[in-house]
């Protein structure tokens, strides 16, 4: 669509309402309203925050040349061993009177390794080899800074910032501590990064739950145990949770206290990357999920009160606070928290060959009211008015900007809750850069009509309404449910449906009882529409894809620190007695049939029907025609379906194929013709067989690259 480009403007496009006719881009980001001229009210708010993304990307260039050496601060912070095994340390810490730097090395002397300060307000000291001429520090020894606060003239200890390794010991003290590590090599990467996925189909994952013990799993159990299934199921992403070290595991990972070092609890940094390596090598995208909307309030192994004041690295005063999550908010505006955050971005895209982020908590970064207690309507006023954060905008802005132009392949997707129009266009535009957005509606919908409606009442032109209604040009992630829909206090959708008859009749050996039945059915159908009608990528949270049983809690006081919710029950998924085994199956289906036709990849779907009282939709993406009936008892004979593409229909999937528990009710090696003659808005129509429940995928013989016959199935029948 992009044409010739000039000096005044970003390249010229052609018009998707006026084919033939070019329109101009402007360079002021004003850009996207040329693309929604909805936005043209808000072109002066456009500007604003454009011209401050230009300012603060025009500082960067003259201070530190660009991107590329701002964003390196983790090669100058921190610790770092020089070509004569001496070890020099850098600490920006600017309200401290005075620093020392001690540890295990120099018997926690704070007179034997003093710091000085330089006019930026970074302390600095170079610690001498060993007189053998080893490195100055032993690996993995504990390190820590002591600060002299200002005013009280007290000492305080604190984590180093850019620690890449802290660790703790609940026998000796229940928060963190930092150590040098310095194993002597670094690990080698084996596979080069797969290329940009074309449809992102995300499988979420947390490493400590990953296993079926009562305990926290691992990185190298997750590579030799998990990816295999990942792969399996046909991913083409991963995004790892709770990577980022927080102290509180019952976080989620989300309450972050050393942004540099990766979680401990599941092994060391070399596990990890040798996960990321070996993903890779799968042809798996992995993706980080980043927490850069807040950080965790401790002191003592976090960034809080780091230099004795609260406005270090957050703002002071209750602009820092998030009321909420009982965090700290950062400063987005200010140099050093910026060169922080950015170059913490870089380190996980550098040292660790990650492929991209989901950035958490986006709508607390674009709005001073973070999001509490605000409910948005859709009224672009919301998204261009006096609560709006434009350093937050700003900072997420030159976050994908900076990703973006030195990692051309990498993948941001934006947690946000606020629908914020052009989030998903690119920042020259005067967008906010990311790739994705999570499409979080849907997931609330389908909860919802579960908990609230019977099938009875379903109303197909709100299900077709909501998985449909997204912003044009903008990629949604869609999702059925996600970790969130796992938690405590909620339940997943497979529970949703069929609560305590899991626990006494998910055995083939037991009867296939109506909650059952109705419940593997609708399960099946749930995923398929949402991930062929609902957006441009697809997520699932892991153990979710075979209808997991119970929820997800960690262990925490309220459950007397039990790990029995905080696990992942393969066991189950594995029997080959079990009905999860089809569920599984299904989920596997699906992976595989958008890998050969590609809908997540290919324009909106187009639907020509929703019939309220049949309780059928139907609609066609990708050279396909998707079909659901979702009628509680009614089946139909010969039922017209409009189809745009004349010829012989094929089928590619079938939800009552007995290999997903169906009742094979439909003749899968039949053929259907279409009649040449105008239906639903279509050219031609074909008439189908769509029992009760039941889904059905057809493609013109022609182009039939893929069929769930061409499965080998994962279970022994």
């Amino acid at each position: 669509m992009l044409a010739d480009s000039n000096t005044n403007s970003v390249p010229t496009f052609q018009s998707e309402v006026e084919p033939g006719r070019f329109l101009t881009m402007p360079k002021d980001g004003t850009g996207v309203a040329v693309l929604d001229p909805w936005l043209e009210p808000f072109k002066d708010a456009l500007k604003s925050r454009y011209a401050m993304y230009e300012k603060c990307k025009k500082m960067i260039q003259e201070s530190a040349g660009g991107y590329d050496n701002f964003t390196k601060g983790y090669e100058y912070f921190g610790f770092h061993v020089q070509n004569d095994n001496s070890v020099i340390y850098r600490e920006w810490a600017p309200n401290a009177a005075g620093a020392s730097l001690i540890g295990e090395f120099n018997n926690w002397d704070h007179n034997a390794n003093v710091m000085q300060k330089d006019k930026y307000g970074t302390f600095f000291v170079s610690v001498p080899a060993k007189p053998d001429g080893s490195v100055a520090i032993p690996h993995n020894s504990k390190v820590k800074i002591s600060l002299v606060m200002p005013n009280s003239g007290e000492r305080a200890d604190r984590l180093p910032a850019w620690a890449k390794r802290v660790v703790q010991d609940l026998n000796v003290n229940p928060n963190y501590e930092a150590v040098f590590w310095n194993p002597g090599h670094q690990y080698v990467f084996k596979n080069k990064q797969p290329p940009r996925p074309k449809s992102l189909r995300v499988y979420e994952a947390h490493v400590g739950i990953s296993t079926t013990e009562y305990r926290v799993g691992t990185y190298k159990e997750f590579t030799q145990n998990i990816l295999p299934r990942i792969a399996n199921l046909g991913y083409n992403t991963i995004q790892l949770m709770a990577i980022m070290e927080h102290a509180y595991y019952a976080s989620f990972g989300y309450q972050v206290t050393s942004f540099f070092a990766s979680s401990s609890r599941y092994g060391n940094p070399e596990d990890l990357m040798e996960l990321i390596d070996t993903a890779h090598g799968l042809g798996i995208t992995v993706l980080l999920d980043v927490v850069h909307s807040h950080a965790s309030k401790n002191v003592l192994d976090g960034l809080n009160m780091y230099d004795g004041t609260d406005h270090m690295y957050f703002h002071g005063g209750g602009k820092g606070n998030h009321d909420l999550w009982d965090s700290r908010l950062f400063n987005y505006g200010a140099y050093e928290p910026l060169r922080f955050l950015l170059s913490n971005l870089r380190y996980w895209m550098e040292l660790f060959q990650f492929d991209g982020f989901r950035f958490d908590g986006v709508t607390s970064i674009l709005y001073k009211h973070h999001g509490m207690s605000y409910g948005f309507s859709g009224d672009y006023r919301e998204y261009f008015n006096e609560l709006v954060d434009e350093e937050g905008v700003m900072y997420l802005m030159l976050a994908n900007d900076m990703i973006h132009q030195l990692y051309p392949q990498a993948i941001t997707i934006a947690e946000d809750v606020s629908g914020m129009p052009a989030l998903c266009r690119p920042v020259a535009e005067g967008g906010v850069g990311f790739d994705y957005r999570l499409a979080m509606a849907v997931p609330d919908m389908w909860i919802k009509m579960l908990k609230e409606q019977s099938d009875d009442e379903w109303d197909m032109a709100d299900i077709v309404h909501t998985l449909s209604n997204r912003r044009h040009l903008e990629n949604n992630i869609v999702y059925a449910e996600s970790h969130d829909q796992a938690l405590v206090g909620d339940k997943t959708l497979a529970f949703w449906l069929m609560d305590k008859e899991m626990y006494d009749f998910m055995s083939d050996m037991t009867p296939n009882t109506p909650v059952i039945d109705r419940g593997i059915s609708l399960h099946k159908m749930i995923r398929l529409i949402t991930h062929t009608l609902g957006g441009e990528g697809y997520l699932n949270f892991e153990g979710n894809e075979f209808g997991h049983p119970e929820w997800l809690d960690f262990p925490r006081v309220g459950n007397n620190s039990s790990f029995h919710h905080a696990r992942r029950q393969w066991n189950v998924v594995d029997d080959g007695l079990l009905r999860y085994k089809y569920l599984n199956e299904w989920d596997r289906a699906m992976q595989l049939a958008e890998s050969a036709f590609g809908w997540l990849s290919s324009p909106q779907a187009y639907v020509s029907l929703k019939h309220q009282d049949d309780k059928v939709i139907s609609y066609e993406r990708a050279g396909l025609v998707f079909i659901f009936n979702f009628h509680t008892t009614k089946s139909f004979t010969d039922y017209r379906i409009g189809v745009e593409a004349a010829g012989e229909y094929k089928v590619v999937l079938n939800t009552d194929s007995s290999i997903f528990m169906g009742h094979d009710r439909i003749d899968e090696n039949g053929s259907w013709f279409s009649t040449p003659e105008p239906w639903n808005n279509r050219q031609n129509y074909i008439q189908v067989y769509i029992p009760c429940r039941t889904a059905l995928v057809l493609t013109p013989k022609d182009n039939l690259k893929w069929s769930q016959k061409d499965m080998v199935v994962s279970y022994k029948k």
